[in-house]
């Protein structure tokens, strides 16, 4: 429950200061917060600056890794899709949050059009999503299959 607490302070926090809408987290491992942040999408004029990535942004930084494994995301509000990916992505074992997504957009941060969208991901009346070949397209992924000294993730 307190690192809970902590993450809505840090949602109030960024609120107080402007920096974006109600969302907080913060990062902990063995015990202990290692990352927190809150939201910054206005105050960095940035759509991923949302509270999850800052914190997980954070955490990395301090542990000097990119992998969060064995640390737990605790988020005031049921984490959007690109926030849910980053937490993924960061090996995290555990995401703890407050509020849903039904009381989100109750005040106006509806994202159930990106996790509907991501259900079944395709052009649709608001954007386009399709592949688009050239002859190199593969030169990356190729390259890196090649790399000997590549650290996977």
């Amino acid at each position: 429950m307190e690192f809970m607490k902590l993450a809505i302070e840090e949602a109030k926090k960024g609120m107080a200061a402007g920096d974006g809408g109600p969302f907080g987290a913060v990062i902990v491992k063995d015990g202990k917060v290692i990352g927190k942040g809150h939201n910054m999408v206005l105050v960095k004029k940035d759509p991923t600056a949302h509270a999850e990535v800052t914190a997980i942004r954070d955490a990395c930084k301090n542990v000097d890794d990119f992998s969060l494994a064995g640390c737990q995301l605790y988020t005031s509000c049921y984490p959007c899709p690109m926030c849910m990916g980053a937490a993924l992505w960061s090996r995290v074992d555990a995401i703890y949050y407050g509020a849903t997504s039904e009381d989100a957009a109750s005040i106006g941060f509806g994202d159930h059009e990106f996790h509907d969208f991501l259900k079944d991901p395709k052009t649709d009346e608001k954007r386009k999503l399709e592949q688009f070949k050239v002859d190199n397209y593969m030169e990356p992924f190729n390259i890196w299959a090649e790399k000997v000294d590549k650290k996977p993730y």
